[in-house]
């Protein structure tokens, strides 16, 4: 039985590829954690860098914080959905937080965000990066 369940779950006796085990189960079965429930998408084209997070079921003006402070991007979502009826009542929840650093050359004022059917878009056009340095020539007096 042993082996059975080694070629079945083959975890070489660590259960940190327990989470794993749930990668194939729809969504609803799996365990609220990491990248299992929220996908991020990160882009840059014609001068744009977009972050798009798909989020669900949540209401943007109360549920989603973003911040940008020193050119770091913060997104922060929680969701809570509450079902009864007159026999039970299911309770789910989840938070979720990424910070980015985003590219040289964005100014964090104008970074914008958008909300459409579940996904969440920040945009940040990419402005002129700083110049590099330039060697100063030293001359000598005479």
């Amino acid at each position: 039985m042993a082996s059975d369940l080694r070629r079945r779950f083959p975890f070489g006796g660590r259960w940190s590829s327990l989470p794993d085990l749930f990668e194939d189960f729809p969504a609803e079965f799996r365990l609220p954690h990491g990248e299992h429930v929220i996908r991020i998408e990160e882009s840059e084209a014609d001068g744009v860098y977009q972050l798009r997070a798909e989020l669900p079921g949540v209401d943007p003006d109360k549920d989603i914080s973003i911040s940008v402070d020193d050119g770091v991007l913060t997104v922060q979502a929680e969701r809570v959905e509450e079902k009864k009826d007159k026999q039970h009542s299911e309770f789910r929840y989840g938070s979720f937080s990424r910070s980015v650093r985003l590219p040289a050359g964005v100014r964090d004022e104008d970074v914008t965000a958008s909300y459409e059917q579940g996904v969440l878009t920040v945009r940040a056009p990419i402005g002129e990066t700083a110049k590099p340095a330039r060697r100063i020539e030293i001359t000598r007096g005479s």
